[in-house]
């Protein structure tokens, strides 16, 4: 395997000091040395663990938001089921298990996964079969059929910049490298468009991140759920607006210094749910914390019904899964939900009373 650290310090000799976006891109997708690209990162054996994979409940519960929103569209004939960053595939198999109980809905979904990790899709596929097509970037799915899409922790994965405020400027926290180790820094003072909105809620000092991908993201689902009908799921940690230093390193299900081990620990950042709200040309809901949408869709009950078959470590094991997945110390204030869908149609169940875009 590629040294990593190597070879971004050759860069920086070369061409200067990179940009956080730049560095997360190499440390997460190096074709051979990146995050994503040489490993399989999730469980206790991994560096995190997802929603996904702590309990089948969340997978159900949002198979029953889709196959609802899917009967409330008029139940089309033929959709796109997707998933960005569809992990193990845990999540779609989930889905795919609890919708089977709504009749045609199974046989009229079109599944498209997009997945940028080889490591990843081979998991995908061998727990989902054949029947998925994989795509490496949002822009290749399908655009002629309605598109019921979900995303769990997808958006918090993407590259960020960082900006300190300097009166009306603003600096970019940069990456360089000094005796072969890599150190942060600040770019000179410059303006940029893209923060003028943050002019009246920051002050000297402040850091503010931006990701340059979320708003694309969201104009392409978006413009394909307003066209075509359909509904979008993002689930993530993070809140309405950015503000501080949210980016992390997670190596082992512990916290370590990002610099450190590049392309060894998973890389993520809070994210802007503003940013991917305003750049949909759709309808969209407002931002629910996961626990309340949960709660909403029934996963209490599912987990007391669940509940009457377990005895024992099987039961504490349970009830554990549920309070992380729900309660506000744990997952359940810490994650958003924000849904999009058609400006024409009711809002996905579970989510709160959507807005219409003016």
């Amino acid at each position: 395997m590629a040294d990593l650290n190597a070879l971004l310090v050759a860069r920086i000799a070369q061409d200067g000091p990179l940009r956080l976006s730049d560095f997360m891109a190499e440390c997460l997708f190096h074709p051979t040395a990146g995050y994503y690209s040489t490993r399989d990162p999730l469980g206790q054996t991994g560096d995190f663990t997802t929603a996904p994979e702590i309990s089948q409940m969340f997978g159900e519960m949002i198979g029953l938001s889709l196959a609802q929103s899917w009967l409330d569209q008029g139940a089309p004939a033929a959709f796109t089921l997707a998933e960005l960053g569809p992990g193990r595939g845990t999540l779609m198999a989930d889905i795919l298990r609890v919708a089977r109980a709504v009749p045609g809905f199974v046989d009229a979904a079109n599944i498209h996964l997009v997945e940028a990790s080889p490591a990843l899709r081979e998991k995908q596929r061998a727990l989902l079969g054949a029947a998925p097509v994989w795509h490496d970037t949002v822009e290749d799915l399908p655009t002629h059929l309605p598109l019921f899409l979900v995303a769990n922790e997808f958006f918090d994965a993407l590259p960020i910049r960082q900006f300190e405020r300097r009166g009306d400027m603003w600096c970019e926290r940069m990456i360089g490298a000094a005796d072969g180790t890599l150190v942060w820094g600040l770019g000179a003072p410059c303006p940029q468009p893209a923060l003028a909105h943050r002019q009246d809620d920051t002050k000297d000092g402040d850091l503010v991140e931006l990701c340059p991908q979320a708003g694309p993201i969201s104009t392409a689902i978006g413009a394909r759920i307003e066209a075509q009908g359909g509904m979008a799921l993002f689930i993530d940690y993070g809140d309405w607006r950015s503000l501080g230093d949210t980016f992390q390193a997670l190596e082992r299900h512990a916290a370590t210094n990002p610099l450190s081990s590049p392309g060894k620990a998973d890389l993520t950042a809070h994210v802007d749910f503003e940013v991917i709200a305003k750049a949909t040309p759709s309808g969209h809901s407002k931002l629910t914390p996961q626990g309340l949408f949960l709660e909403r869709l029934g996963i209490t009950q599912r987990a007391q019904a669940l509940a009457t078959k377990l005895d024992g470590e099987a039961l504490k094991s349970h009830v554990a899964a549920h309070r992380r997945l729900t309660h506000p110390h744990e997952m359940g204030t810490l994650f958003k939900v924000l849904a999009l869908f058609p400006k024409r149609a009711a809002p996905p169940p579970g989510c709160e009373t959507w807005l219409l875009k003016s």
